[in-house]
């Protein structure tokens, strides 16, 4: 078997997904719309989620017009409300379906000054990670009952970045736009290969990953100011040049392809990783520390109210 990131791989080298059902968090826009589109092609069908049940209605529409037999449906889920994310689950229950694969793709970036969620909570760190947290965690029994279960967050190569630290997770002390998105991106790697340390320890099926989708010009920058994305969006055009559909490929592998390796971390291969080929990338440095992780994890427990419950835990 070749080394699939070695090679341009595209949508085209997508295994069939008949018969799979999926979660697309943030799927009205940008890379999670091009993410379950494309897994819709495949023959997913796509639970199409989004913030605003009219922007994901009409996503949904717009995505079934762009794939003929697409199996599509949009529901509510507003990761900044925990009641929102507990609902949402709710539905997903009664619908009674196992999920065979979420993808933690929504986000916010650079939001200029410090606000909450519903629950009190900093939004780039609510959103980003703590919503997620608690939306794997509430459709857990779902995702087990599947018989190949994956879950993919989408991280940011800024998690590397020296901001990135968790000492002030919800930026109490001082609030900065960009340190704030790199801590959230480094809570959300820290989730991803704490979830599957925590699957293998409990003898679960179930595979995470984290994926970084490159550089892109999408929606996530509208907290920037006006010149600021003007100017990334020539020097896209220009030096870069990715589109949603190429920054979307790293999700679309990770949801996919037969060699992903649990607890995985992918992203573009090309020069910075800007752009390019999806394969395995670096993970960020404090990625390996597996205390940082466990105490995340219990915190993230302590905020959001939500204790993940695996098939060997107490009732």
């Amino acid at each position: 078997m070749h080394d699939s990131w070695t090679t341009d791989w595209t949508t085209d080298d997508m295994p069939s997904q008949e018969g799979r059902l999926a979660v697309v968090t943030g799927a009205n826009s940008g890379i999670g719309y091009v993410t379950a589109r494309e897994l819709a092609r495949a023959g997913v069908e796509v639970v199409v989620t989004g913030r605003d049940a009219g922007r994901a209605r009409d996503a949904a529409e717009r995505l079934a017009g762009e794939v003929t037999g697409a199996r599509v449906r949009p529901d509510l889920l507003d990761l900044a409300d925990l009641a929102s994310v507990t609902g949402f689950a709710h539905r997903m229950e009664h619908g009674g379906r196992p999920v065979d694969l979420l993808v933690n793709n929504a986000g916010v970036m650079a939001v200029p000054r410090r606000r909450t969620t519903r629950d009190g909570l900093e939004l780039t760190v609510g959103i980003n990670h703590l919503g997620h947290f608690a939306l794997t965690g509430r459709l857990l029994p779902l995702l087990l009952r599947a018989p190949a279960p994956r879950v993919v967050t989408v991280g940011s190569a800024m998690a590397r970045r020296p901001p990135a630290d968790l000492s002030d997770l919800q930026s109490t002390r001082r609030y900065r736009p960009l340190a704030a998105y790199a801590k959230s991106k480094l809570a959300v790697v820290l989730f991803a290969l704490e979830l599957q340390r925590r699957a293998d320890t409990a003898g679960a099926r179930l595979t995470s990953v984290v994926v970084h989708p490159g550089v892109s010009m999408t929606g996530l920058q509208r907290h920037l100011a006006r010149p600021v994305r003007a100017l990334g969006r020539l020097a896209l055009d220009r030096v870069v040049g990715q589109s949603a559909e190429q920054a979307a490929l790293p999700s679309l592998y990770a949801a996919t392809a037969g060699d992903v390796v649990p607890g995985g971390f992918y992203g573009p291969t090309g020069r910075f990783e800007a752009r390019g080929a999806p394969g395995p990338v670096e993970l960020p440095a404090p990625a390996g520390d597996a205390a940082l992780a466990h105490s995340l994890w219990d915190i993230s427990e302590t905020l959001t109210r939500v204790r993940y419950r695996w098939p060997a835990s107490p009732p």
